[in-house]
């Protein structure tokens, strides 16, 4: 075996013994048809019989032979004879390519198929299920931590180029529409109206539990020639009001409520459809991404951060990996108890797929096409063969088998019509 041979996976090693075997069949089968028609020929003459046995293993040698050229003539010149329309697959490699190019982009890569394939993909539930099992998450969060003290200590190229990247990412969409989403998205979330709740909820505990305490306050703060009876009656009241006030603000309906909404919904339109808020968050984002105070701050935070993590490895090492992986098990939790967080991030991974995939299928299937191209014609029928060869020796085999019974069927039907 040679060195290159001794490098094969062991699934090509497997297949080329496969294909061996098939084609020692093939050819013992044809050699077995050919002693027979040499026995039929020197049978004696009243051995009636032997001449249909002769007849069979003579069309079955002719069928043998004839699949056999055909099935070499895909992959190399049968015998290396220059015969015309043989070595197909070699001498039409570049066609080849061009045409699995064309196949992969129009029947893979399109959205319809993209869009129900990520369908039945559910990835969402695919990443739940995986967090959750076998500490997965554990396992994700050692292996990113393991890394980080060899990225942010790459040095000042990789802290450049993050840096250019966030810069271009920053300038390569309208701020204000974005914002629009963002806001519209963070605003109609279910969860920060509970949040806005629970923060009225804490400042009424806080009013109650320290009553007294702002009541002594606003009464001390009163002009000095009023009555103490009626400083505490004031203070009394302020305060009364002031908790009922943030009872009344639990409710949704409440007015103040319904003009914060109608504020911040009027924000988000004003930045989805008005250029000149637009245009002044346009400028404020290129004057901060000028500013060299914000460079600054970066490349600090960067130095620290990367100081940081050489400072004790192991300690620090295991306290961001537990925490990411906390992160890493919350995410999973959370995606396999919600399904409308489950189906926004499905929904967001078939737009990511139509956006990127089929937006540039042709380009994939250019890349096919140059990759096949820039292959040597004799590894691509070696690659094609290795594949598909032990199959085609079948095509040998039902050749000679169909070809005996075929020519034993016109010898019969010679003789009778004789």
């Amino acid at each position: 075996m040679t060195a290159a041979a001794s490098h094969l996976p062991r699934t090509d090693d497997a297949r080329r013994r496969g294909l061996a075997r098939m084609r020692g069949l093939a050819t013992g089968l044809l050699l077995l048809m050919t002693a027979i028609f040499v026995a039929t020929r020197m049978a004696p003459a009243a051995w009636v019989w032997t001449r249909y046995v002769g007849a069979f293993a003579e069309a079955a040698m002719v069928g043998a032979c004839a699949d056999w050229f055909a099935v070499s003539a895909l992959f190399r010149r049968p015998l290396g004879l220059p015969i015309p329309h043989t070595g197909i697959i070699p001498r039409n490699k570049d066609r080849i390519g061009e045409a699995l190019g064309d196949f992969i982009a129009n029947n893979f890569l399109t959205p319809g198929v993209l869009d129900a394939r990520v369908r039945r993909l559910e990835p969402a539930r695919r990443v739940a299920d995986w967090l959750a099992a076998d500490d997965h998450a554990q396992i994700l969060a050692a292996r990113t931590v393991a890394l980080l003290p060899d990225v942010v200590g790459a040095g000042a190229e990789l802290r450049d180029l993050a840096g250019d990247l966030i810069r271009r990412a920053a300038r390569s969409r309208p701020i204000a529409p974005l914002a629009a989403r963002l806001l519209g998205w963070f605003w109609r979330e279910p969860a920060v109206q509970r949040l806005v709740n629970r923060t009225i909820d804490r400042l009424a505990d806080f009013g109650l539990e320290h009553e007294a305490f702002i009541q002594s306050r606003i009464a001390g703060e009163t002009w000095k020639w009023l009555p103490k009876w009626i400083d505490k009656i004031l203070a009394e009241r302020f305060t009364r009001d002031l908790l009922r006030f943030a009872d009344e603000l639990r409710d949704p309906d409440h007015p103040w409520r319904r003009d914060l909404d109608a504020a911040v919904e009027g924000l988000i339109r004003r930045l989805a459809e008005d250029p000149d808020l637009a245009a002044r968050a346009e400028a404020m984002r290129d004057q901060l991404l000028a500013d060299p105070t914000l460079a600054n701050r970066l490349e600090g935070l960067w130095a620290e951060l990367a100081e940081r993590l050489a400072a004790d490895p192991g300690v620090r090492g295991a306290l961001l990996g537990e925490t990411l992986a906390r992160a890493l098990r919350g995410l999973g939790a959370w995606l396999a108890e919600d399904p409308a967080a489950r189906e926004r991030l499905d929904r967001w991974v078939r737009v990511a797929a139509r956006r990127t995939l089929s937006s540039q299928r042709q380009a994939i299937g250019g890349f096919v096409a140059q990759v096949v191209a820039g292959w040597d014609a004799a590894g691509v029928a070696d690659r094609l063969e290795l594949q598909v060869g032990r199959d085609l020796q079948y095509i040998r085999i039902n050749g000679t088998l169909v070809g005996g019974l075929v020519g034993l069927a016109i010898f019969a039907l010679s003789r009778w019509l004789s």
